[in-house]
């Protein structure tokens, strides 16, 4: 894995908008109001000045609720918090380090590293978990619960680690252990209050340590899949479904897998590469989603250029800023991707 900031979750539930907390004394904790320098005092005598929390917000400190979070089958190295989302009154949390094996119990840890997401629900200011999920195929190291994306009732969950040699969404031959870290993407759905495995998603060219579900994004029956360690050179989008690319010779280029849901089926919608593919440049380590609009990173590319190009496929090659970086943001139109811009700092 990564390198990582690892450590517990605790979360502040409710609104904070005051930079440095709330102090009931009249102020923030950075910035402490002063008493003005000839105070009046009404007829009646001195009154307390409201908190900042009041003067700001219109609420007091008291209705301020906190909420520390931990799974139900705490255990050492389990990295609880690696990767969270949030949509409404639900959250999911992942756990890559978790090593229940999924048929015993929460309280076997006879898999280390397999994995688990763990789902939390609101009710008032009172969090309670909802749900523990593992994968169909739970196996040890395959790191499910790496990222997660969560819109209203639909949870996608990476595993970056698994391993199996599986294509597409068909759900067949997760036992086959073949390709070492190819990666796959759960998705659950909710019903009332009880979750269950919709489909199990693979790359359509899968292979050996592309990473599949490195990141994932989620918008309404949208998903799109980051496998940044993917290997081939093509450039620019394949729209006809799972048409994809088998020629590995720009290793780690990554690559980026938008799916869509209809009528409970899942399928490969787009195959997405950078206009100016290069070997290590990880495209798909990171992806956001919204509508009909993408937004992919690419946080090893290394073009010298500034600004933005957003004359659609306008990306450069020339690559003498290592490590600097890219995004590219593609657009849906009709079904059909492109790329709309080539970001870089300015």
């Amino acid at each position: 894995m990564k390198n990582r900031k690892i450590g517990l979750i605790s979360f502040l539930v409710g609104i904070f908008a005051i930079v440095g907390g709330c102090d009931p004394s009249g102020g923030s904790a950075s910035n402490p109001v002063a008493p003005p320098d000839n105070p009046v005092a009404p007829p009646d005598g001195p009154t307390t000045p409201p908190d900042a929390c009041t003067t700001a917000l219109r609420v007091t400190c008291a209705q301020f609720a906190e909420a520390y979070l931990k799974a139900s089958n705490t255990d050492a190295s389990d990295l609880f918090g690696w990767s969270v989302a949030l949509s409404g009154d639900t959250l999911a949390v992942g756990a890559v380090g978790e090593a229940g094996n999924a048929t015993g119990g929460e309280a076997n840890n006879s898999a280390s590293g397999s994995g688990a997401v763990y789902v939390f629900t609101r009710s008032g200011t009172t969090w309670t978990q909802q749900a523990y999920l593992k994968a169909s195929n739970t196996e040890a190291s395959d790191n499910f619960g790496y990222s997660v994306a969560l819109s209203g009732d639909t949870l996608a969950v990476g595993a970056n680690g698994e391993d199996s040699n599986a294509t597409g969404t068909s759900g067949s031959g997760q036992a086959d252990n073949t390709a070492n870290s190819s990666g796959a993407v759960y998705v659950f759905t909710r019903s009332g209050t009880t979750w269950s495995q919709q489909a199990y998603l693979k790359a359509s060219n899968t292979d050996a340590l592309d990473q599949f579900g490195w990141s994932v994004a989620l918008s309404g029956d949208t998903l799109a899949v980051g496998a940044n360690g993917e290997d081939s050179d093509t450039t620019g989008t394949a729209n006809a479904g799972t048409t994809t690319s088998t020629n590995n010779t720009a290793n780690n280029s990554g690559a980026v897998y938008v799916f869509t849901r209809g009528g409970g089926t899942w399928s490969q919608q787009a195959y997405l590469k950078a206009s100016n593919t290069g070997g290590s440049d990880q495209f798909g380590y990171s992806v956001a989603l919204s509508g009909d609009t993408l937004a992919v990173g690419a946080y090893q590319e290394e073009s010298n250029v500034t600004g933005t190009a957003n004359a659609g496929t306008t990306a450069s090659t020339n690559n003498t800023a290592s490590n600097s970086g890219a995004v590219y943001v593609f657009t849906r139109g009709g079904g059909t991707w492109s790329q709309q811009a080539y970001l870089k700092a300015s």
